[in-house]
């Protein structure tokens, strides 16, 4: 049986965990992302400053819950509303239906820079 060599993952990579909307994601330099509508311009740059996790260069710093002085730097793309989805509730036997619509408004963001605190 031949023998493979042991699994290394690639640890180099910058990447952090940041909570915006009561959501937490994990980015990197370049990514585009859906958050939940924030109020900004477009193309406007701002900044996250509830940053959870940092990882550059395989080192990592976890914050407690949060890192002092982290920031990530994001680029506004677009405010917009996500495609109509369709809620039904129906009770059987009672003549109870209701039909409503939701489109949920985003912010699309592009992140620009990690800072370490």
């Amino acid at each position: 049986m031949p023998s493979h060599p042991p699994y290394t993952p690639s640890v180099d990579m910058d990447y952090a965990v940041i909570e915006t909307g009561g959501k937490q994601y994990t980015v990197h330099p370049g990514d585009v992302l859906q958050v939940e509508r924030l109020d900004n311009a477009q193309e406007e740059v701002m900044e996250l400053d509830r940053v959870l996790l940092i990882s550059r260069d395989g080192v990592v710093k976890i914050g407690q819950p949060l890192l002092q002085g982290a920031k990530v730097k994001a680029e506004v793309v677009e405010n917009g509303r996500s495609p109509k989805i369709t809620v039904f509730k129906y009770k059987a036997k009672v003549r109870y239906k209701k039909k409503v619509g939701h489109r949920q408004q985003y912010t699309e963001l592009k992140i620009v820079e990690i800072i370490d605190g």
